[in-house]
C-alpha cells in the first residue's frame, strides 16, 4: 500500500512535470524541435533517456525511492502498447454485436491459427460476442476477426 502511494505520486509527478524541447536540449538530452513540452513519463519512453538524465533537469527525482523509479521506468516504457491494447478492447465492445456473416471463410482471416478456425468453423458464431466466448480463441484473433469483417463490409458497400 505504502508502494502503490508512492508510485501513484511519483507517477503524478512524471506526467505534471514537463519541458520545451530546448530546456531538454539545453541538458543534452537530444529530442525533436517541435516546440512540444514532453513529460518526464513521455521522456522514459526514448530509449536512452533515463532517471539519471532526468533527474539533471528535475533533481527531486533523486529523492523517489529507486524501486517505485524502476516501476516508473517499466510503466513508461509499456504505455504506448497498454493505450492500443486499450483501444482495441474499446473497439471490440463497440463491435461486440457486429453480425458475422454465415458464409465467412475463418481460415482466410490473417492470422487466424488453424486450431481457431477449427473452432470458429465447427460453432460458427452469430457475432464477434459469440466468437469471444468460444474456449481458446484469444483476443488477438478476435481483432483480427473484427478487422477483416470491417473490410469485407466496406469492400460490400463500394
Amino acid at each position: 500500500e505504502y508502494k502503490m502511494k508512492q508510485l501513484n505520486s511519483a507517477r503524478e509527478f512524471a506526467l505534471n512535470n514537463k519541458a520545451t524541447p530546448n530546456e531538454l536540449i539545453s541538458y543534452g538530452i537530444n529530442v525533436n524541435k517541435d516546440g512540444q513540452r514532453r513529460s518526464i513519463f513521455d521522456l522514459l519512453r526514448y530509449p536512452d533517456v533515463t532517471i539519471t538524465v532526468l533527474s539533471k533537469v528535475w533533481p527531486e527525482l533523486g529523492s523517489i525511492d529507486p524501486l517505485v523509479i524502476e516501476q516508473l521506468e517499466i510503466d513508461a516504457s509499456y504505455a504506448g502498447y497498454i493505450e492500443r491494447q486499450d483501444a482495441d478492447i474499446r473497439a471490440f465492445r463497440k463491435d461486440e454485436a457486429l453480425k458475422l456473416p454465415s458464409s465467412l471463410d475463418y481460415a482466410s482471416v490473417p492470422s487466424l491459427s488453424n486450431e481457431i478456425v477449427q473452432k470458429l468453423n465447427q460453432s460458427r458464431p452469430d457475432t464477434l460476442g459469440a466468437a469471444s466466448r468460444i474456449s481458446g480463441v484469444t483476443p488477438a484473433a478476435l481483432v483480427s476477426l473484427l478487422r477483416y469483417v470491417r473490410r469485407l463490409d466496406k469492400n460490400d458497400a463500394a
